[in-house]
């Protein structure tokens, strides 16, 4: 936790809204290659590739979990600030499909919002975690200003993966995840957290120009997500008695080309490893998500499960944070704590493990595209 003095959250001013800014995902069979389309868009991958790549959607009736479980945080986002007299507002925008963000903007200019606090539905730096998503929603302001509409000032609230609303649910789930191993391996379950694999030079290069971490092998990405896992490690090991359970950060969702490093082990390869080293059981962890979208419910549920079945290795999945209360209640607290600090005021910023809270606002060369530099919002 900073040292901050005079914690004063005593209003969302100047925000007028809060716009929950997500990837979006296909809602049936029709929409799941359109969908990639937009995923892709500028990279020339046929539709015949996209079709093989949008299999596991196949598997699922063509529909992603996402948007019904952003349709959930909505819900309790909205709940909750009701609930604790924050007459914010609070939209819903995807960057690849409805409810398209440009769309959303419009709508919320339209309601009168000029200026508007975005939470992106990922917790950690990165290009495709952070940047991203900043220089989609520059897209859609330049759409907004072309279309002659009134521009809002938005502004990104901060990483929220060492936040106690994003890490307690993740120990308390972890522990719940032990309780459906067998009794006999419970004790000598190992803990494999697992995030989105990205390549090896976006994770260098990940986090901002005076990180400690960026440069090095993992960048600030890996640097997050250690700390997070270890915090939940911790915690696990003190509620359970069981101090030297080992736990590991492990890879899934790898995509495009063979020939590029990406960040290692894969999940299926660890859970081969663990079992040729004779570890009893797994338990999943997987602190890199939000909610139980498609590459928890495919790559964990579906492709890691059938991996330990045929291993013989029992395994477990933890829950991910989803609408869970803490976590709907630590958005508010951010929301209030970025507004005080926009008013001037001195705010206390909450921050479990080792490397404190984020910055409010990113810098110009944070976290950069791999590609070719983009105009981006929310930076300066």
């Amino acid at each position: 936790m900073s040292d901050a003095r005079n914690t004063s959250l005593t209003g969302a001013a100047p925000y007028d809204a809060l716009l929950l800014l997500s990837f979006g995902g296909p809602e049936a069979p029709e929409d799941v290659v359109p969908f990639l389309e937009n995923v892709t868009r500028g990279r020339g991958i046929p539709k015949e590739r996209l079709r093989e790549v949008g299999k596991h959607y196949f598997l699922f009736g063509g529909v992603s979990p996402i948007n019904e479980q952003n349709r959930e945080l909505l819900a309790a986002l909205r709940k909750d600030f009701a609930e604790h007299g924050l007459g914010l507002p609070v939209y819903w925008g995807n960057r690849n499909w409805a409810p398209y963000l440009v769309d959303t903007l419009r709508e919320a200019v339209a309601d009168g919002h000029r200026r508007i606090a975005v939470l992106a539905t990922s917790a950690y730096a990165g290009y495709s975690g952070c940047r991203q998503y900043r220089e989609n929603l520059a897209d859609a302001l330049a759409a907004l200003a072309a279309e002659g509409l009134p521009v809002p000032a938005v502004d990104m609230l901060r990483h929220f993966y060492n936040h106690p609303g994003f890490v307690e649910p993740m120990i308390d789930a972890t522990l719940d995840a032990l309780t459906r191993l067998p009794e006999d391996v419970r004790d000598g379950a190992r803990l494999a957290f697992t995030t989105h694999s990205i390549p090896d030079t976006m994770a260098g290069s990940s986090g901002a120009p005076d990180d400690p971490a960026r440069g090095r092998p993992g960048g600030a990405y890996v640097a997050q997500h250690l700390d997070v896992a270890r915090l939940v490690a911790t915690a696990v090991a003190e509620r359970t008695g069981v101090r030297d359970r080992p736990w590991d950060l492990v890879f899934q969702s790898r995509s495009g080309a063979p020939h590029t490093p990406w960040l290692e082990p894969d999940i299926c390869d660890h859970l081969e490893a663990r079992h040729a080293e004779g570890d009893p059981a797994v338990v999943m962890v997987p602190i890199g998500f939000v909610s139980d979208h498609m590459e928890v419910k495919y790559d964990l549920d579906t492709e890691a499960a059938a991996k330990a079945a045929e291993l013989g290795l029992p395994v477990a999945r933890a829950a991910t944070v989803g609408a869970d209360p803490r976590f709907t209640a630590a958005v508010r607290e951010l929301v209030l704590e970025r507004a005080a600090a926009e008013r001037g005021e001195l705010v206390t910023r909450r921050a479990l493990g080792t490397l404190g809270p984020g910055h409010d606002v990113c810098a110009v060369a944070c976290c950069p595209n791999p590609r070719a530099p983009r105009p981006a919002a929310a930076e300066r």
